[in-house]
């Protein structure tokens, strides 16, 4: 509730204040403000501003003559801001946007703002080409976007920072994103009368169940135990069918730099457990629990859209997509949340993600750096459902519901600000509002929907998809992590190091070749021993001293 009775009062408590003059930011006669700093933050500038971006395009489809620049989305926040936003250039996919932002970088010919990752960060904070933003964002962030910065407990504008300056807006990661849970067909185990998993034994009885006694009832063996990856780990944010909690049960964290038991830095993907890990997958895939034709699917998803699928691991948010998907193609399928494998020990165990992985920057000499944090703010506002405009939201949130088209897929920056926990804020609070605890009245805008649409998906199951989706996402999924107590791991580098531009991608492929190649049968166990001394002879020995200096040198600041 920490959150949403702040909203409350300071709604309740809104003024309207008389403004600036001149091309700087001044309040809007039409937005309710609670005083000079929340005027700064969301005022609307007298005269137009121009910023020219770079835009990572989404796979969203516009119709009706709309574009990437001129859609209903941008049309309303530049009637909230007067800030015209031009595309200076366009890139459909994380890498391709990726590319084209290091080309901005390298040829130095940036756009007035544009997000990008650590590296990026670095080089441009090193060759001196983005702006200072500590005072901007001191002078016209809002409220909320500084509350929920502080929700990391500084992480992750210290993330963003050098020599106690800011240099870049960070995006916040959701803890909950963090955790892989074991989604498992609920109506599957119940045909075959079987119990819930925790234990890597029950997966596997689960896995050959579901593979051999016909779970789905057609008459035909067509159905798989574990769906997975073929790039068998995400290492950082998890996403579908990624088979990181396997490993993290082994307290194996592949592709992240972690201490061992004895204090030292090490890569996570060479240690014993790595190789234990690899182990127990290799077994799984010989006695055909694991899909045995997981790499060859062009999209991950496609076993568990088609319902071919029994379990799978993914996050919480996994009704969002794929389970949407699947449940829209199979009205009878029920999907359930475990906390599993657990380790020997009982406990389970996560990989946590950065605070940040990444940021808006703005170029140095770009004459309005307020103007990218106030379209953050109005953005973000929108986001978290906290927008006071009720007409311009609703119109915006007819044009969702008629294209499946969500607003944020044609925000201006792809980045993400919540508070740290508010997945599970939002899933207690609801708890509470359902068991008469909290007056439904008092929920922040956010926990309010999902509220509504719980009580809506429970008086008419999967009569409204995306009630469907955000209900099982915290009925199910949240409800997980909020009731599990979870061993956190977390990696003491990010980043790069000098040696890494040359020879990192070598060792990533000789990494992800080798344990597909283990798990798939293709190469012995014992190859893995060869693997880890070829990574350190190709550079990984090196890499491994840089980043251990990098952490001593951080920690001695």
């Amino acid at each position: 509730m920490k959150h949403g009775l702040r909203f409350v009062l300071v709604l309740l408590a809104a003024l309207m204040l008389q403004g600036c003059s001149g091309d700087r930011p001044g309040p809007d006669a039409e937005t309710p403000v609670t005083d000079a700093a929340e005027a700064a933050a969301y005022g609307r500038y007298e005269q137009p501003v121009t910023m020219r971006i770079g835009f990572k395009v989404p796979d969203a489809r516009l119709n009706n003559g709309d574009s990437n620049d001129n859609n209903p989305i941008s049309r309303y926040l530049e009637s909230r801001t007067n800030i015209r936003v031009i595309h200076s250039w366009e890139a459909k996919g994380e890498e391709p946007y990726t590319q084209k932002a290091q080309l901005a970088i390298d040829s130095n010919d940036l756009p007035d703002a544009m997000v990008v990752d650590r590296d990026q960060l670095k080089k441009l904070m090193d060759s001196g080409m983005i702006a200072d933003l500590t005072d901007v964002l001191g002078q016209y962030g809002s409220e909320l976007i500084k509350d929920m910065y502080d929700s990391t407990g500084g992480r992750a504008l210290e993330d963003a920072s050098r020599g106690g300056r800011l240099y870049g807006l960070p995006n916040v990661a959701i803890r909950a994103d963090s955790p892989m849970l074991l989604w498992v067909r609920q109506d599957w185990l119940d045909r075959l009368e079987l119990p819930g998993p925790s234990t890597f034994g029950d997966i596997e009885r689960i896995a050959k169940a579901f593979t051999q006694q016909d779970p789905d009832g057609n008459g035909k063996r067509d159905t798989t135990g574990l769906s997975a990856y073929k790039n068998i780990i995400y290492g950082a944010k998890p996403h579908i069918n990624g088979l990181d909690a396997v490993f993290s049960a082994f307290h194996s964290f592949p592709t992240n730099w972690i201490k061992d038991s004895c204090g030292s830095i090490v890569y996570g993907s060479i240690t014993p457990e790595t190789k234990a890990a690899l182990g127990k997958l290799a077994d799984w895939y010989k006695q055909g629990l694991i899909d045995p034709g997981f790499a060859l699917y062009k999209e991950t998803q496609e076993p568990i859209i088609a319902g071919q699928s029994g379990m799978f691991f993914g996050p919480w948010w996994m009704p969002y997509y794929p389970l949407s998907e699947a449940v829209a193609a199979d009205t009878r399928a029920e999907w359930r949340a475990f906390a599993a494998p657990l380790d020997e020990s009982g406990k389970f165990v996560a990989h946590m993600a950065a605070p940040t992985d990444r940021y808006l920057v703005v170029r140095k000499d770009y004459e309005h750096p307020e103007a990218v944090v106030k379209l953050l703010n109005v953005f973000t506002r929108l986001e978290r459902r906290r927008d006071p405009n009720t007409a311009e939201v609703k119109a915006l949130d007819d044009f969702s519901a008629e294209t499946g088209i969500q607003p944020r897929a044609y925000y201006p920056f792809d980045l993400l600000i919540d508070y740290s926990d508010a997945i599970e804020q939002h899933y207690t609070d609801v708890q509470q509002a359902l068991h008469g605890k909290i007056d439904p009245e008092l929920l922040d805008p956010d926990t309010r929907l999902l509220y509504d649409r719980w009580i809506a998906e429970e008086e008419q199951p999967k009569k409204n998809l995306e009630g469907w989706k955000a209900t099982n996402a915290y009925k199910y999924g949240a409800a997980v992590l909020t009731s599990t107590a979870i061993e956190e791991v977390e990696s003491v580098f990010y980043g790069s190091t000098p040696s890494m531009p040359a020879v990192w991608p070598k060792l990533q492929t000789l990494e992800s070749e080798t344990f597909l190649n283990i798990i798939v049968g293709e190469t012995p166990l014992s190859a893995f021993d060869e693997f880890v001394q070829e990574w350190k002879r190709l550079g990984g020995e090196r890499i491994t001293q840089e980043v251990t200096a990098a952490v001593n040198r951080d920690a001695g600041r």
